[in-house]
């Protein structure tokens, strides 16, 4: 991801630049996905990013988990783009030599009241072209003995990747097919110009042909910087982890989720087999206290500042607050924490977790308090601003990568 400050100055040098060419700001999973996308059309590309290595941030701080897309409004974005490439992903792992792993997942029922909501999400699913089993508990019992419900759904094309080691490999099939890679860089100034798009970096001036912001947690500040003024601010929740005892780890065989709050985009604590084979527990979603707050330690003064004084997300507080009080309460509180678990996995002890890292979520908020359900795109002349692109992104990354990449080609056909 990119820190920016401000347009770049109107009436400064305009230096050529190679016809075709585009800079992507953001080095992970999708800003390194768009670039594969581009290369294969022909495009020279520039990937730029703030940090010393590729995916820092959510490409590098998740569970995993690789979604079938059971979860997602059919006919959405998100549903078309996460079984196309979640199929795809699937085949470069497999094409690369990469761990990835087809285990399936059950979702829980914990009481007979979330049985409505159960089988709501198995049509969903099934509109999305899954197919998915309702179990009972003896169903659920053969596939995760250790947890207790009262009915469940396995969908059985849910898996396990490492999205770091995917990053890494396509930053080498980047870098090998002759795209350009700068780390350590940052976009300090973005001036769209009827011919071109100046970019200023702490490394020195680009200049191509169009952008593409895929920077994250930062993508709403790139788009002020291009002098657009998006409607929606980018607001990070923090998700924090713990990790289950290796020796406890036979108490949860692939991955077990909760039924989840059909108003958030967030699927609620649940318990996931890692493609290194660790279990993890998590995440709850909290506000940072900054972009990258990856702890309650770490804070950004003017970050928190700006994020506690817009307006939308006082919005977002009234609507939600209850349901916020109870994410607080769980970030602070072990026991709470190991409750909420234990509905799902009751022989689990507090002693059998401990601490194990968080990620900072990049969610786009509306004007009026709503979180943005879709991938969300804005789009100028000569650029693309990825605007949001939560769970399921790096699932649906190389599909999602390659409808970026088209969307920017019919831009630039559009303008002749």
């Amino acid at each position: 991801m990119a820190a920016t400050t401000s347009p770049r100055a109107a009436g400064s040098p305009r230096p050529s630049h190679e016809q075709g060419s585009v800079v992507v700001i953001g080095a992970g999973i999708i800003g390194l996905a768009t670039a594969r996308a581009l290369r294969a059309a022909g495009r020279v590309v520039t990937v730029v990013d703030k940090e010393s290595q590729v995916g820092r941030h959510q490409s590098g701080h998740n569970s995993g988990v690789l979604h079938a897309g059971l979860y997602y409004r059919p006919e959405s974005a998100k549903a078309r783009l996460c079984a196309e490439g979640r199929s795809e992903l699937e085949a470069y792992c497999a094409e690369r030599g990469l761990p990835a792993e087809r285990c399936g997942k059950v979702v829980v029922a914990t009481s007979t009241a979330e049985i409505p909501a159960l089988l709501e999400l198995r049509e969903r699913g099934r509109r999305n072209g899954l197919e998915i089993d309702l179990l009972d508990r003896h169903g659920l019992a053969d596939h995760e003995p250790h947890a207790d419900g009262v009915a469940a759904l396995f969908v059985a094309a849910t898996g396990v990747v490492d999205f770091g080691a995917v990053c890494r490999s396509m930053r080498d099939e980047h870098v090998a097919g002759g795209g350009r890679l700068l780390l350590g860089c940052g976009v300090t100034g973005i001036e769209e110009q009827a011919d071109q798009v100046c970019i200023d970096t702490t490394d020195g001036p680009l200049h191509a042909d169009a952008l593409v912001n895929c920077a994250g947690l930062q993508a709403d500040l790139v788009a002020r910087a291009a002098g657009l003024r998006p409607e929606v601010a980018i607001v990070p929740f923090r998700g924090e982890y713990l990790a289950l005892a290796e020796a406890r780890g036979h108490l949860v065989r692939h991955l077990i989720y909760p039924v989840p709050d059909a108003r958030f985009p967030f699927l609620g604590v649940h318990l996931s087999r890692g493609i290194d084979g660790h279990v993890h527990v998590g995440p709850n979603a909290v506000l940072a206290l900054g972009r990258e707050g990856y702890s309650w330690g770490q804070i950004d003064g003017r970050e928190m500042a700006a994020i506690v004084g817009d307006r939308r997300v006082w919005r977002l507080a009234r609507r939600y607050w209850r349901t916020g009080a109870v994410e607080l309460a769980r970030s602070w509180s072990r026991p709470l924490m190991v409750r909420q678990i234990q509905r799902l996995v009751p022989d689990i002890q507090a002693r059998d977790l401990a601490p194990a890292g968080s990620g900072v979520r990049a969610q786009a908020v509306a004007p009026d308090g709503t979180l943005l359900d879709d991938f969300e795109l804005i789009e100028t002349a000569r650029c693309v601003h990825v605007l949001n692109a939560p769970s399921p992104g790096a699932t649906a990354s190389l599909a999602l990568g390659r409808w970026i990449a088209t969307r920017l080609g019919q831009r630039c056909r559009e303008k002749g």
